[in-house]
């Protein structure tokens, strides 16, 4: 028979496992420069310099701090030159300072680090998705580095807003690493022949672009839609302009959802009328998102929603660059229009002492400043890998490092980036109950937006949400 102390810890870790699952779609976590962060175990150390080959002399008297740092890339990574040359680089900087760096590849990626974590082996230095961080914060798997981010010269070298999915009341927890954010797509080609001269603004705004574009332009569509089995991806982004969300989590961790709040029921009676009222939406509206996609980039399409590493992939199907416009999502009913993000933090150990989590931080940073960022785009330039569009670190003109990208693209990618937030929560155990509701709105006249969230949320309730609910109310009774 299990203790009282081996139930909650066994409650703990599958509601950690179920967490984690619900998170694990839209996070990027990724190694220094790219890749998948998982960590299989496989370590090297690159630090085989002594103090001698230091640029800085001062630092060949400093104490040796060792930190194992979850980074090493895969053996056919095409980048693991690169990074092993910027390995070197950190240690010729930071002869004090010796990495073991563990292999970061293979699957299940999260769950390695959480074994690790649960078994007292969390490395120093790791790479956490976005999703992830309110867990990893809640759960005090994530150190406070308030005081070294605000004591550090560089604090102030990151963009607008890159802190806020690490932040938790005035503590800071992460560095970040990589992002990615949402926005609208549009065709400027299109958007000239209909004299528009800049991109909508809000709903209203949106929709008149959109049939205005149609018009002008005889044989496309005003606005690719998102409707297939991913149709709440996007819907959610029209929740919070409308004012709300999809889920709410509860003080004591349970979770409430609001599927039928004015915010949602509002936001599919818009994605109605753009389908039904001003008909400017392709015409199989749960066509494949790669379907949307080459509507967009061939010219058959004047608006997509999309993220900014998606530029990248227009351009390579032949999209002229001056044809491509991006602009932060219209403002909706509320007077607001976060992108959703993701991406990737530095996270490190709390249970580390201050020198070594003092190493940990100064290694993030290292790679975080504009010179190594700089030289890793322009790495991937010259030899044809791509390029992430939105880069946390100031002053980089990220034009440099893409043929031909309008200097309003990479602005307003920077300008969506400053308003962010999470997907809704347990997203993906509760996608396919919001993707009926939204299909039946898109495909049925006569189907009443509030009618359909309300069998989605009744559903989603008893199926999910109850068991959800009640493993957690379980958890906290035995504390």
């Amino acid at each position: 028979m299990k203790t009282k102390k081996g139930k909650k810890q066994a409650l703990s870790l599958f509601v950690i496992a179920s967490i984690i699952a619900t998170t694990a779609a839209c996070g990027s976590s990724g190694n220094n420069n790219s890749g998948s962060q998982t960590g299989n175990g496989t370590e090297s150390n690159s630090n085989n310099g002594s103090a001698a080959n230091s640029a800085n002399a001062s630092n060949s008297n400093e104490e040796i701090v060792e930190i194992t740092v979850w980074d090493k890339s895969a053996p056919d990574d095409p980048l693991k030159s690169f990074h092993e040359q910027q390995f070197a680089e950190f240690d010729k900087a930071h002869p004090n300072i010796k990495v073991t760096h563990v292999d970061a590849t293979g699957s299940n990626g999260r769950q390695k680090f959480m074994t690790a974590v649960a078994g007292g082996e969390q490395p120093d230095v790791y790479t956490a998705a976005f999703p992830d961080m309110q867990l990893y914060i809640h759960k005090g798997i994530a150190a406070d580095i308030t005081d070294l981010l605000n004591n550090s010269e560089m604090k102030d070298t990151f963009i607008d807003g890159a802190f806020d999915l690490a932040t938790k009341g005035d503590k800071i927890y992460g560095i970040p690493q990589t992002m990615y954010t949402t926005g609208l797509f549009y065709n400027k080609s299109m958007y000239e022949k209909a004299g528009i001269q800049e991109p909508p603004v809000d709903w209203d705004t949106f929709a008149q672009a959109a049939q205005k574009t149609q018009e002008a332009n005889p044989g496309t569509i005003g606005f690719d839609i998102l409707g297939m089995d991913w149709a709440d991806w996007h819907f959610e982004y029209y929740v919070w302009q409308a004012g709300g969300d999809l889920t709410e989590e509860q003080p004591d961790g349970t979770v409430k959802l609001t599927f039928t709040s004015d915010a949602a029921v509002e936001a599919l009676q818009y994605y109605h009328d753009l389908k039904w009222e001003y008909q400017v939406t392709q015409k199989n509206v749960v066509q494949d998102t790669a379907d949307n996609q080459k509507d967009f980039y061939t010219g058959h399409s004047a608006h997509i929603l999309g993220a900014s590493d998606t530029y990248s992939g227009f351009v390579s199907k032949g999209m002229d660059p001056n044809d491509i416009g991006f602009a932060p999502f219209p403002k909706g009913p509320a007077g607001n229009n976060p992108s959703q993000a993701g991406g990737s933090f530095y996270i490190f150990n709390p249970k580390n002492s201050p020198a070594k989590l003092k190493a940990s931080f100064e290694y993030a940073m290292f790679f975080m400043s504009q010179d190594m960022q700089e030289e890793a785009l322009q790495y991937k330039k010259d030899n044809g890998f791509g390029n992430n569009p939105l880069s946390v670190v100031k002053n980089i003109d990220m034009t440099q490092y893409f043929l031909g990208m309008p200097q309003d693209v990479a602005d307003n990618i920077q300008l969506a980036a400053s308003n962010q937030r999470l997907e809704y929560f347990l997203k993906s155990s509760l996608s396919s109950y919001l993707v009926k509701a939204i299909q039946k709105v898109l495909l049925d006249k006569n189907a009443d937006p509030k009618t359909e969230l309300e069998a989605a949320q009744k559903l989603a309730q008893i199926e999910v949400i109850d068991k959800y609910n009640e493993d957690i109310k379980a958890g906290n009774s035995t504390d």
